[in-house]
């Protein structure tokens, strides 16, 4: 599954941030932002959110203040708080947070947070096809025949050896779907399946470069947070 969430926080780096983070790590879209708590809880009671991440120290309301606001929700979201001040995890944890991030936020901590909020993938999760769009039509493409989706521009596409189609879900959604099926995030804007490699390539500043086996020997970048996981994927 795939989270919907809300990032909260006074400075807007900060919020630009933790969007950069959450779409390396996986399992979340950020469907909303807010700059203050107020906007914060307005736009909960409007949307359901299943996660919002949450600054501790803005102006007006405390991030604390909102998650006990938002305890009296029907259907609260969980909340993860993300501050640069370790001396407000205890309060955090009175008010029931899922879990308390300290900046400057590491990816790999983050995954952890995530994790904690996504049920475990089942054997039963995988899928055989995957819906897409071609002329018009619809199309299902058989999970073994993709080599790579790619996100350009405000769309997604999904590559097999000799076809490009245009997803009719988004990257992140098809990223929880096809992970029990050997595929791997390994850019932002990139999702590969680990058995259409040929071959990887170390590439200057600790990132690396990989060579699929369709027929046009397509490269696709790694970005270097998720070297050490996809070197572990691989068995290298």
């Amino acid at each position: 599954m795939t989270l919907k969430a809300l990032v909260v926080d006074d400075e807007a780096p900060a919020r630009s941030e933790l969007r950069y983070l959450l779409d390396e790590a996986g399992g979340v879209e950020v469907v909303g932002e807010a700059s203050n708590a107020s906007e914060a809880f307005q736009l909960i009671k409007a949307i359901p959110y299943d996660v919002i991440f949450l600054d501790i120290d803005m102006p007006g309301l405390s991030g604390v203040q909102l998650a006990e606001a938002l305890a009296e929700l029907d259907r609260p979201p969980s909340v993860v708080f993300v501050t640069a001040h370790s001396e407000h995890a205890v309060k955090a944890f009175e008010v029931a947070a899922a879990d308390y991030l300290v900046k400057p936020v590491e990816l790999d901590r983050l995954r952890v947070a995530i994790e904690r909020l996504v049920p475990p993938h089942h054997e039963g999760a995988r899928i055989e096809r995957i819906p897409v769009e071609k002329a018009g039509k619809k199309l299902l493409i058989q999970v073994e025949d993709t080599f790579y989706v790619m996100a350009k521009d405000d769309y997604s596409y999904l590559h097999t050896d000799a076809e490009r189609y245009l997803l009719t879900i988004s990257l992140a959604q098809l990223e929880q779907r096809l992970e029990p099926s050997g595929f791997f995030r390994v850019h932002r804007r990139y999702l590969v399946n680990l058995a259409q490699v040929r071959e990887v390539v170390p590439m200057y500043g600790g990132t690396l470069l990989l060579t699929l086996k369709d027929r046009e020997g397509t490269q696709v970048p790694v970005s270097r947070r998720r070297v050490p996981a996809l070197k572990k994927a691989l068995g290298l």
